[in-house]
């Protein structure tokens, strides 16, 4: 099994997939709009903003249903064209600003 690792936390492939897969069930109408991608390999580094819905809590918040908008910064390291390591930083401020 391939190692990857999310904020410093080992989490392995699978895990990052099922990390994504859980997002996207929390959060009917996620969508991931990429303001800024930089790439060197081997990394990736993107800003990107969201503009949904997640229906119960998110990041510790109580969103139920509310529309929400945020950016996330994100850099990627890959390791044989697949994630080695990610590191995120959502602003959650913003989030709790609208709530």
């Amino acid at each position: 099994m391939t190692k990857c690792t999310n904020n410093g936390e080992p989490i392995g492939l699978s895990g990052y997939r099922e990390m994504l897969e859980r997002d996207f069930r929390e959060i009917p109408d996620l969508h991931f709009d990429i303001h800024l991608l930089i790439c060197e390999p081997p990394h990736v580094a993107s800003r990107l903003r969201f503009d949904c819905t997640p229906k119960g809590s998110f990041l510790g918040l109580e969103v139920n249903g509310r529309k929400v908008s945020f950016a996330e910064n994100v850099f990627y390291e890959f390791d044989e064209r697949k994630i080695k390591a990610a590191w995120s930083i959502i602003d959650k401020a913003a989030i709790d600003a609208q709530l």
